[in-house]
């Protein structure tokens, strides 16, 4: 039974139909992929579903009572928002119902504070709260729950948001991008979370290795039309390939066709009747259609092979970074060289973006040399994009590095065409870099990265926010590109593509790895089991020593004494509690404004009983 149904949904921004005609159900348990290039609504569906903006047409029904979380692209956090805070801003009714509980203990209104107290134990929404922080404390996020959102770095402020998305269990899960500024391990934990088959959920992610492991379906969007495709991503690859496969027949059809209007053009008749033009128009349609698949053909073989690499390329001598008593990374030497593909990898606020900027010049070291040869060009696409201009034109910012770009030794094209070419069509040219959506201003400080010619390419998170068939791109690129390529990136399946080594920064130093990152993340998931089984046995060791100890001792004078007091105190504390518990069922109206005292007071004593009852249990082993 469908939990979320969408019927015949349609949706026009800047006058482009994103998605007409769309209608798909979500069931309790599955998980839906959603995908699709820039631009295709991916982004704007998920708003949709969330009721964050009005779809123009169709009919969208959720099963009523149907707790919706939503994790946006990026996020929302005001200036004064808490940790604490920040968590009572979502829009899920379980949060919302709880706030609402706290908010009526400052109000005072006592007969409202015991309704909303019976519904909040009911539903056990103190538990979604409670999950919040065991999420936070899971993704090693060490702040206190009064520390600014503001305050917190990118990875840190995406995982409070998954953290707050995760924490309410709800019944449907919407996730925009919800690897982008993630660490590794922290993708690994949710995506073993989102396996769970009582979750339902929709995920727009670029990230291959998650939508083949987690999602059930895949949705495509695609030229305003949708495909669905039951299955995981790698059925869906196959499934798409024999629908390419048609289409690429009616391509032969369609050359043949404009075979056959090429050559009743050519005849150059003197006079053309309505029918006639309407021919005219149809064979220069064609025409275009066949130059845009060459272009494509030659935008895959675009290649920055052409500039000369010296002999020295980048030598690090003793290089490390510091700020006040924090070690970013101690001194480090290595030597790049020609078709070097490194994986830089590391947790979030290991470091990682700093050692790429030390190393580019954009900051000093604090200590070492940096050499870089004379002919070294860096091609490095940073994730604060600071090279993109965006008070300036699409056209103006590419015409900037040429009004020509050469797609390969004897083929150029205009710096318009180049953008068409990466899915910016003629209607945002002249729009203003800002006007563009965070996807399509990645892809555009991309593309400028890469027809600048650089021979050494340094790519810090490359993959965030680009749709696949872009990062289908880029890695060709990457492969064929015969200088060194170092990459920072959480993106698994991207890495073990582009990539043949490992570097690694880890509590402030770094190591190089010469394994590709798959053996590499296959050793340390090795390391961290044998590690952790270490650490049980040495705990069950310990537990061992100190029991055979405890066999030999009796209670002290003083232990007997507490020992026989426990039962007496443990007696009172059981009838203190259940006390509290009775005055719960039986309220009288006018003592409802004693009531959070009371609730204090209750888990107070339980919690003192708690501890008393276990000291009871540790002094009767030696009592006996």
């Amino acid at each position: 039974m469908n939990i979320l149904s969408a019927q015949n949904l349609e949706k026009t921004v800047k006058d482009e139909p994103l998605f007409t005609d769309l209608t798909f159900g979500l069931e309790k348990g599955e998980k839906i992929g959603i995908v699709g290039k820039n631009g295709a609504g991916k982004s704007t569906l998920l708003k949709v579903l969330a009721k964050e903006i009005v779809m123009d047409e169709g009919i969208l029904s959720i099963k009523n009572g149907a707790d919706v979380a939503y994790l946006e692209q990026n996020v929302p956090f005001s200036q004064d928002d808490t940790i604490e805070s920040f968590f009572f801003k979502s829009k899920s009714t379980k949060v919302q119902k709880l706030k609402e509980y706290y908010d009526s203990l400052k109000s005072g209104s006592g007969e409202a504070q015991s309704k909303l107290y019976e519904e909040v134990e009911k539903d056990d929404l103190f538990s979604v709260e409670r999950n919040y922080y065991a999420l936070i404390d899971q993704y090693d996020i060490k702040r206190d729950k009064a520390a600014l959102m503001k305050e917190l770095s990118g990875g840190e402020a995406k995982k409070v948001h998954l953290a707050r998305t995760l924490a309410s269990k709800s019944d449907i899960i919407l996730l925009d991008e919800p690897t982008n500024h993630l660490d590794i391990k922290t993708i690994e934990e949710m995506e073993e979370d989102l396996k769970d088959p009582s979750i339902s959920a929709i995920i727009v992610t670029h990230d291959r290795a998650i939508l083949d492991s987690v999602c059930t379906t895949i949705l495509e969007l695609d030229r305003s039309s949708s495909y669905k495709h039951p299955g995981s991503y790698s059925s869906y690859i196959e499934r798409k390939a024999e629908r390419l496969k048609e289409a690429f027949k009616q391509q032969e059809r369609m050359r043949s066709v404009l075979r056959r209007e090429l050559k009743w053009l050519s005849r150059a008749p003197k006079a053309r009747t309505g029918k006639d033009k309407g021919r005219i128009e149809r064979a220069k349609e064609l025409e275009e259609e066949q130059k845009k698949e060459v272009y494509e053909k030659k935008l895959r073989e675009f290649t920055s092979e052409k500039r000369r690499l010296g002999k020295k390329i980048l030598d690090l001598k003793d290089v490390s970074k510091s700020y006040e008593e924090r070690v970013i990374f101690s001194p480090f030497s290595f030597i790049f060289e020609k078709n070097m593909k490194i994986a830089l990898v590391g947790d979030n606020g290991s470091g990682k973006s700093t050692f790429l900027d030390v190393i580019t010049e954009h900051i000093p070291p604090s200590s070492g040399v940096i050499e870089k040869g004379l002919n070294t060009v860096y091609g490095y696409y940073d994730q604060k994009s600071r090279d993109l201009n965006e008070k300036k034109s699409v056209i103006e910012y590419i015409n900037d590095i040429g009004e020509t770009i050469e797609l390969s030794e004897d083929e150029g094209v205009s710096s318009a065409r180049f953008l068409e070419l990466f899915g910016f069509n003629k209607s945002m040219h002249n729009s203003p870099i800002y006007t563009l959506s965070g996807g399509e201003k990645r892809r555009l400080y991309l593309i400028s990265r890469l027809v600048m010619n650089p021979n050494f390419l340094i790519l810090d998170e490359p993959t965030n926010d680009l749709d696949i068939d872009t990062m289908e791109s880029l890695e060709d690129y990457i492969t064929s590109f015969s200088g060194p390529v170092l990459i920072c990136s959480h993106d698994r399946t991207f890495l073990n593509i582009t990539t043949d080594t490992t570097l690694e920064i880890k509590n402030g130093k770094l190591t190089y790895y010469p394994i590709p990152f798959s053996d590499y993340h296959e050793r340390m998931k090795e390391e961290e089991k044998e590690g952790k089984k270490a650490e049980v046995e040495e705990r069950r060791n310990q537990d061992a020593r100190v029991k055979k100890d405890d066999k030999k001792r009796k209670l002290t004078f003083k232990e007997q004494k507490e020992y026989e007091g426990l039962l007496f105190e443990i007696d009172e504390l059981e009838a203190k509690v259940k006390e509290i518990e009775d005055s719960f069922s039986s309220l009288d109206p006018k003592d409802f404004e004693s009531l959070p005292l009371r609730e204090k007071e209750y888990h107070e004593k339980k919690e003192e009983l708690d501890k008393k009852i276990e000291r009871f249990l540790e002094l009767d082993e030696f009592a006996k």
